[in-house]
């Protein structure tokens, strides 16, 4: 690619996809490149009625994205990172992670009564989130909730039965629309990689992994890639009920990651320090143990379903 030449983006058409191109279109052209968009739907944002997992497909979200990287189509792709899988398709190398954003679950309600019944219904389409839910409220019901966050805020909003649903902060923060009546769900892990954006190029195309190297930001890198192959060692895929964060204190690396049960009733959690010139590798380690701890049957269980 020639200097002169634009930077095609590829994203998804939904309002923080486009949030999240954007902010790369807007930083790659402070640096003086020429960029353009290039917006398409993703199988995940077309079906909306099937749970995730029962979809099959690997990087549901990012597949679409990755064949029109892969045809030619577009230079570069941006997703959510928590959405990419660990394992890239051929040809495709991960370019630059962005500063992480707000790493939190939170809790969107109609009233936080309900917390102290047994009965209540929380609505999500993420198996992590609903199996730390039941976790702790294992009581409750958890229903499926699926769509871009302007449609699930929309169906919270329209449900009868419905106490509250789950998001991610980062994402209701950055177009933002957070609303008044959410609680932060300290307690709950999030998923490897939550609240940072990827951009993805070809490993051949290195105009643009040259002009997108300016953009990563160490430290984040860090964390996700320590959470990332925590995800990859436990051989979970983006729908598999882990959670996993990584964050860096002083000169150290502070871990906590736990896997589940899909009813919740299972959990093996970890929580570890290393030194940050150690870190290669510890997500890895941090995986083993969680096995040995007695991850391996609920994996095996879970591979039965996923």
């Amino acid at each position: 690619m020639a200097v002169n030449q634009v930077i095609k983006i590829g994203t998804r058409d939904s309002e923080l996809a486009l949030w999240q191109a954007n902010t790369v279109k807007n930083q790659l052209e402070n640096l003086g490149f020429q960029v353009e968009l290039f917006p398409v739907k993703s199988t995940g944002d077309l079906n909306l009625d099937q749970p995730l997992y029962e979809m099959g497909i690997t990087g549901i979200f990012t597949k679409t994205l990755d064949v029109a990287l892969i045809k030619g189509e577009i230079d570069v792709a941006v997703h959510s990172m928590k959405d990419v899988p660990t394992q890239l398709p051929k040809g495709v190398m991960q370019a630059a992670v962005l500063p992480r954003a707000n790493v939190k679950d939170i809790l969107i309600h109609k009233g936080t009564d309900f917390l102290k019944e047994e009965k209540g219904v929380i609505a999500t389409g993420s198996l992590r989130r609903k199996a730390q839910w039941l976790n702790k409220y294992p009581t409750h019901e958890v229903e499926n909730l699926r769509g871009n966050v302007n449609t699930r805020l929309q169906k919270l909003s329209d449900s009868q039965t419905w106490n509250g649903a789950i998001f991610a902060a980062a994402g209701l923060e950055r177009i933002d629309l957070k609303p008044e009546n959410y609680s932060d769900l300290d307690w709950m892990i999030p998923a490897p990689a939550q609240g940072a954006m990827l951009a993805v190029c070809m490993e051949n195309n290195s105009f643009c992994q040259e002009a997108l190297a300016q953009l990563n930001h160490y430290e984040t890198e860090v964390c996700v890639t320590i959470e990332r192959e925590f995800l990859r060692a436990l051989e979970g895929g983006c729908t598999a009920p882990i959670g996993a964060l990584a964050k860096i204190e002083g000169n150290e690396v502070h871990f906590k990651g736990a896997l589940f049960s899909l009813d919740g009733k299972q959990k093996v959690s970890i929580e570890q320090r290393i030194s940050l010139d150690d870190a290669s590798g510890f997500g890895k380690k941090c995986a083993q143990e969680v096995l040995d701890k007695g991850g391996q049957p609920i994996l095996e269980e879970l591979r039965k379903i996923l």
